[in-house]
């Protein structure tokens, strides 16, 4: 499943912003992909992460995957409830994101694909 009205990344990472701020999580297609997830690493509140940095990884019982901005930002709130119980992102990965954060550059937005072209490349 892909969620409307998400902006996407060409490594399943998954951007909703309103203004400079935005969630970040991963797509349907890489929890799936990933199979159980055991594990996430995520960064600190207050990082600044540029785009196409690794900022965490997700690990399953099968594989690792890090992570990869879609856009530059600075952290504000991770995911405490993802620390815990990592297995939420496998029951929904859109409502159980990985961070809120402070966009650096809005423009970056338009390098993402929205949900019909991110179908496009994930069947």
């Amino acid at each position: 499943m892909i969620k409307k009205g998400l902006l996407y990344s060409e490594t399943h990472e998954w951007v909703q912003a309103e203004g400079k701020t935005a969630y970040v999580g991963i797509s349907d297609y890489a929890q799936d992909t990933l199979g159980s997830i055991v594990f996430v690493d995520l960064p600190s509140v207050g990082d600044t992460i540029n785009k196409g940095e690794v900022f965490g990884a997700v690990e399953s019982v099968k594989a690792a995957s890090d992570l990869y901005a879609p856009v530059g930002f600075t952290v504000l709130e991770i995911n405490e409830a993802l620390v815990d119980a990592p297995e939420l992102l496998n029951e929904d990965p859109y409502t159980n994101w990985l961070l809120k954060v402070e966009l650096l550059d809005e423009g970056e937005l338009e390098g993402l694909l929205e949900d019909n072209k991110y179908e496009l490349c994930c069947k």
